[in-house]
């Protein structure tokens, strides 16, 4: 599928949705800022998307990231970040939210599966109250937007 039919408005996913459910699909749901996609991101998308899953990305989109990262963030734009998600064979959908939290977007979607890192073990998951399951991907340690920033900015005082 061509990366511009992924990145729907919550209306158009909203009504292909009845269709992947007769067709037995499970509707996967995780959500992020993903700025400055790496491996970690990758690793986590494609375990999250195994199977017979339809797998709906939840982007946080500029506004909601500089709410949540700081006012230098994001680095790369919502269509930018949506457009490289949209690339990967793991994700189906992306749909991009103002919310801070995804709790609206989740209530809404009712995904059957809520997936989110291993790093949220013993933490309360946004919207585990309104779906079946919680999955957690392993994590894949060393790798975050806000080392790899921090590496830069260590870099460049160096030189």
């Amino acid at each position: 599928m061509a990366i511009a039919n992924k990145i729907l408005s919550l209306p158009a996913l909203l009504k292909k949705l009845p269709a992947l459910r007769r067709q037995g699909k499970t509707i996967a749901f995780t959500n992020g800022c993903f700025d400055l996609m790496h491996i970690g991101h990758v690793k986590y998308l494609e375990e999250a998307g195994h199977g017979n899953r339809v797998l709906i990305v939840g982007l946080n989109s500029d506004v909601s990231t500089h709410r949540i990262k700081g006012s230098n963030r994001p680095i790369i734009g919502q269509k930018s970040r949506a457009a490289v998600l949209a690339a990967l064979e793991s994700v189906d959908f992306v749909v991009i939210f103002n919310e801070t939290t995804p709790y609206k977007i989740i209530s809404v979607i009712k995904p059957d599966i809520l997936i989110k890192g291993a790093d949220y073990k013993g933490k309360q998951v946004i919207g585990e109250d309104l779906v079946k399951k919680v999955e957690l991907v392993k994590y894949v340690k060393g790798f975050s937007t806000s080392n790899i920033i921090e590496k830069i900015i260590k870099s460049e005082k160096k030189s």
